[in-house]
């Protein structure tokens, strides 16, 4: 077991490489303070409106229709925070979830019990996949895919 500059354990040294190099560029740089938001393009607008405003129960901040793009962006807040942008063009390529691609994998939410998570979203007729647990943390995650197929994850605090 290695430690890290900042008392992190890691048994992999490129890990404790890593973890030192991202903690430096993004803390001591100083100017990022946090993820601010989450775009997500999606191909029906209604459809991924209702889910994520209706299954995961996000807060409308502002909805704008820009014409010169024909494009709706959709401002979306979870307790108060705003977190996500929902935009819609038209025709957007698929986005390839499985095989995994590159780039984003997936949103993950912290919540405090999964599995009623899990009995919310099945009232709702959302296919959950099974409670898996973390094998690092021990902590208990599940996934759902947004209208897009979208990995979506909750994952407990």
């Amino acid at each position: 077991m290695l430690r890290g500059l900042y008392g992190w354990s890691f048994s992999d040294p490129v890990q404790v490489w890593q973890a030192c190099f991202f903690r430096c560029i993004f803390t001591h740089m100083g100017y990022i303070k946090k993820i601010h938001h989450i775009a997500v393009i999606c191909s029906d607008y209604e459809r991924s409106k209702a889910f994520y405003t209706e299954v995961l129960e996000l807060e409308i901040v502002r909805e704008v229709y820009r014409e010169q793009r024909d494009s709706y962006k959709l401002d979306l807040a979870l307790h108060g925070a705003y977190v996500l942008e929902l935009f819609s063009f038209p025709s957007p390529p698929p986005r390839p979830s499985h095989p995994e691609a590159a780039g984003l994998r997936h949103l993950a939410f912290a919540v405090d019990n999964v599995e009623a998570v899990v009995a919310s979203l099945q009232k709702k007729g959302i296919a959950v996949e099974p409670v898996r647990v973390d094998e690092f943390t021990g902590k208990q995650f599940t996934f759902i895919a947004d209208p897009d197929g979208l990995p979506i994850e909750f994952y407990r605090d």
